[in-house]
């Protein structure tokens, strides 16, 4: 008796160790992981999906640039930083002038010399990027600045969109500065959109001279300076920080003619107005 009972012992623990054994084989246990951070186990770590962020929502404004065939500077290119000045009250205006646009856009031709500047930049200096403060522009924006400086001295730096805006309002022009390898903008000297001779490139020495410009921050203008020689610009502003990459006066045959620019609020890059700006001639 006792050896028929240990019998049925050993088939029950024979079978309870089979069960056990193809169990293990079908199924495995989920994996553990280890924070590195804080080196703390988090069970199950391959069986949690990473959360997807949400695209971010673009302007009504920029939904409009993207139908006229401008291009979104971070989308093109996003080791390029944006911090557009506009956006916030800390302007010469001293108004917030940027309600729905947040996001930076360019004339195709444009955004192809920024990313040239900005890989030429990199090349020279890994750690440097370019800073865009401004591109692509509202001419109602342009309207609001020209309300500040018209009657004033400053006019001159601003430009009447009752003649058609600036390259600012083709997506042809870019206010940029340059950040060091730890995300701070070189110092140049002035604030990004100062009106006023000390942001001028041709009184530089002077200004260093009367110690209202550190040689360092002229030797930074320079470095700027140099990005859009190496890109070809065919004009150079008056202003420390202003890209121009089309001289509207000598690129008339890329302009149409057409008298109902106030209608737009951008002028669209497949179509350029001819814009007469008298005291150019």
């Amino acid at each position: 008796m006792p050896c028929k009972m240990e019998r049925y012992f050993f088939y029950l623990l024979y079978l309870l160790l089979g069960c056990s054994l193809c169990g293990c084989s079908r199924k495995q246990a989920p994996k553990q992981t280890q924070d590195p951070d804080t080196e703390t186990t988090i069970p199950y770590a391959d069986t949690i999906a990473a959360p997807v962020p949400p695209a971010p929502v673009k302007s009504r404004t920029a939904r409009y640039l993207d139908s006229l065939g401008f291009v979104n500077i971070a989308e093109a290119d996003s080791s390029i930083a944006i911090d557009l000045m506009y956006t916030r009250a800390d302007n010469f205006t001293g108004t917030l002038l940027y309600e729905d646009l947040k996001e930076a856009y360019l004339h195709p031709d444009a955004m192809k010399s920024l990313k040239r500047a900005q890989r030429l930049l990199k090349e020279q200096y890994p750690g440097y990027s370019l800073i865009v403060y401004d591109a692509a522009r509202p001419l109602s924006v342009q309207q609001k600045m020209w309300n500040v400086v018209k009657g004033t001295s400053k006019y001159i730096y601003v430009s009447n969109p009752s003649r058609g805006g600036g390259l600012h309002n083709y997506g042809l022009a870019v206010d940029i500065s340059i950040l060091d390898d730890k995300g701070t903008p070189l110092p140049m000297g002035t604030p990004v959109d100062h009106l006023g001779r000390e942001a001028h490139i041709t009184e530089e020495a002077v200004l260093v001279a009367q110690g209202k410009l550190t040689e360092q921050e002229r030797e930074n203008r320079l470095l700027l300076r140099k990005l859009k020689f190496a890109i070809a610009l065919t004009r150079m502003t008056q202003m420390t920080r202003i890209f121009n990459i089309l001289n509207l006066r000598n690129q008339r045959h890329l302009c149409l003619k057409n008298n109902q620019t106030e209608s737009y609020e951008f002028m669209p890059y497949f179509a350029l107005f001819e814009i007469t700006l008298h005291q150019n001639k």
